[in-house]
């Protein structure tokens, strides 16, 4: 992003705080408003730092949008750095607790909080002002830090800055021309990452209205995408995949957290005009590119506010949204573990995960292309292939768990022993009616892992 940008995106950060642009709008469809949002901020904001000590995390632990949003915005105008759970369960408020030590969580629910946690529950009341100390630098306050469970299981934590998160939500409203006229209905929590960026940030910058409940279920996010008028929904894959054959009265639909199939994103055009946008990215990078199958893209373009190059076959990006956590080299690039393919001029090809790249007995095995294979043969509807340790944990053997119905395992292991050779080919196969699912609509590897190894 060029210096003059950056500073338009950081008197926009600024202008966030002076107060709401459209105070009667509703913020949350047949809920609180912008007006309220404030209130509530401006309140949490003064409440905060009667408390706060120097380097202070306040766990949210919440879904409710209102209260994420002013949260936020209290943080954003010098209040606590916020720390977001990858989920709410006991086990992990104390996995956290331990990694961190947060002593306060803001919370509109009776949790199981690590002992000696003071809970607070936000309210909207006093004023919609919130104040900032002389001096204060919104885009480069540290605004929150999110902690992940990671595909191992070991958690992760990601700080982002203030111009981290709103300056992907200010591009992401002038790129897709968001405005008050949208509504916003999103799939996963506003806990992760893009439910934080699509349905808080994008609203509070464009004056969008966002609706409070999360659905997961097909009928359940049509009949309420219909109840609220929503004109943009953002998903994940398994959610299009269960969407493939519904209509909806939208303008846009977004895809992230995982590759959309080719199959699913093709369905779901067939019933929508405004066909599906994938947007590539990670918590720790933030966005990086968009692909629209539906207007000819086959490859991912990059947001025109970052650079991109390959390094060693993995794509390295440059970005304004690259958590501060993250190692970059000495021009300012962070190389993912994606591996990827320039393609023409400004677009690339993303070949799978570089960590997906295994040996066995020695030798090289490529599991996203055994996923691949198996993608295509008759009654698979989805598949996760992974490495597991063997007896002793010094080598690796192929486990395949795949979902479908009257799916024929002696058929499929005669194919692939056609393709393959016999070093790469699943030692350990299962059929499951569905594959398991974190919340936020990612494979769920650890139950996966289990199933396997049963």
């Amino acid at each position: 992003m060029n210096a003059d940008v950056s500073k338009d995106r950081d008197r926009v950060l600024d202008e966030l705080l002076q107060g709401p642009k459209y105070p009667d709008r509703e913020f949350v469809r047949f809920g609180a408003t912008f007006a309220e949002v404030y209130a509530m901020a401006g309140a949490l904001h003064a409440k905060l730092l009667q408390q706060a000590k120097p380097g202070m995390l306040v766990c949210l632990a919440t879904e409710d949008k209102a209260i994420v949003a002013a949260a936020l915005l209290a943080s954003l105008s010098g209040g606590p750095s916020l720390l977001l759970p990858y989920a709410f369960s006991t086990k992990v408020l104390a996995q956290m607790h331990r990694t961190t030590g947060f002593p306060v969580a803001l919370a509109d629910r009776t949790g199981d909080f690590p002992e000696g946690v003071k809970v607070i529950r936000p309210q909207a009341v006093g004023s919609a002002e919130l104040t900032c100390a002389s001096g204060h630098n919104a885009a480069e306050v540290e605004l929150v830090q999110i902690f992940t469970g990671g595909t191992t299981g070991t958690p992760r934590i990601w700080s982002k800055t203030g111009r981290n998160l709103f300056g992907e939500g200010l591009f992401l409203a002038e790129r897709f021309g968001v405005t008050t006229s949208d509504c916003i209905l999103a799939t996963i929590p506003p806990y992760h990452i893009y439910g934080l960026l699509y349905s808080i940030i994008l609203p509070l910058v464009s004056g969008a209205t966002v609706v409070d409940a999360t659905p997961s279920f097909p009928e359940e996010i049509v009949r309420i995408a219909g109840d609220t008028g929503s004109t943009i929904l953002a998903s994940v894959p398994a959610h299009y995949r269960a969407l493939r054959d519904r209509e909806f009265p939208l303008r846009l639909a977004f895809s992230s957290a995982g590759m959309l199939d080719p199959a699913d994103n093709a369905a779901f055009c067939r019933h929508n005009a405004c066909g599906v946008v994938e947007v590539y990215g990670s918590t720790e990078t933030g966005g990086i590119a968009t692909r629209h199958r539906s207007r000819g893209e086959e490859f991912f373009t990059p947001f025109p506010t970052l650079d991109w190059r390959i390094l060693n076959g993995c794509l390295a990006v440059r970005s304004p949204y690259i958590s501060s956590s993250l190692p970059l080299d000495a021009e300012g690039f962070f190389t993912t573990g994606d591996r990827a393919e320039a393609m023409g001029q400004n677009e690339f090809a993303l070949k799978g995960r570089a960590d997906m790249v295994t040996k066995v007995g020695g030798k090289r095995v490529d599991l996203d292309e055994i996923s691949l294979f198996l993608k295509k043969q008759s009654g698979v509807t989805d598949c996760v292939v992974l490495a597991l340790p063997d007896s002793g944990g010094r080598e690796h053997l192929i486990g395949a768990l795949i979902q479908g119905e009257n799916v024929d395992c002696d058929k499929i292991k005669r194919a692939l022993a056609e393709v393959f050779e016999p070093y790469a080919l699943p030692r350990r196969m299962k059929t499951v009616e569905w594959i398991p699912l974190t919340q936020n609509g990612k494979y769920d590897w650890q139950s996966i892992v289990r199933q396997l190894e049963k």
